[in-house]
């Protein structure tokens, strides 16, 4: 029979063996793995981008260039195509409804009953997070553009565990907050070529 007394002298001892088992069973033990990696297909997307923003304007260019640096880092094909759209300025002028046009693929897993058709490509799960200077051209006057990207073609990636805290303060920069992260499926990074006696 235990008592209260022998219970209780036991109880560091226990709440570490459980610490340590609860430690080992979440992942830190074999942490260096590499992601696993899956088939996939590439799937392509075109799509007609107006930008909808009151703090930031940009010019048809200038949308074409951050929405592209987006794409990458959600993690589109590396041949993702973002032109300026049909503006009224010139290159380089703000438009009040800046507007680009996005040829870009994504990558889709090849499982499930409808496997996409196309050559087979490897492919991880890789964290993405956007928030400002991330990827470094991002500033926080960007944030409605991050929401409607988010909202817009976000969808178009294979991606889970969204954790979205990104808060936009309209007509100013001040009090807005960039902070979108997600896991994507991508390709995997291609394995440099063995080195050569």
């Amino acid at each position: 029979m235990y008592d209260d007394a022998m219970i209780g002298s036991q109880t560091p001892r226990l709440i570490r063996r459980v610490f340590l088992v609860l430690l080992a069973a979440s992942g830190a033990v074999g942490a260096d793995e590499p992601p696993a990696v899956q088939s996939g297909t590439w799937q392509k997307h075109q799509y007609s981008f107006v930008s909808l923003g009151f703090t930031s304007t940009y010019s048809c260019d200038g949308l074409a260039d951050k929405l592209k640096r987006l794409l990458l880092a959600a993690g589109a094909r590396a041949d993702a195509k973002a032109l300026p759209g049909a503006c009224a300025s010139e290159f380089g002028h703000v438009e009040k409804l800046a507007r680009a046009e996005l040829a870009f693929y994504t990558l889709v897993p090849n499982e499930g009953a409808k496997t996409p058709d196309g050559p087979r490509v490897d492919g991880v799960w890789r964290s993405v997070a956007l928030a400002a200077n991330s990827p470094r051209e991002l500033g926080v006057g960007d944030c409605e553009l991050v929401e409607q990207f988010r909202a817009q073609l976000l969808p178009m990636f294979t991606i889970r565990s969204v954790a979205d805290q990104t808060t936009c303060v309209p007509h100013q920069e001040s009090g807005s907050v960039i902070n979108l992260k997600f896991e994507t499926f991508a390709a995997a990074p291609a394995h440099p070529a063995a080195s050569r006696p």
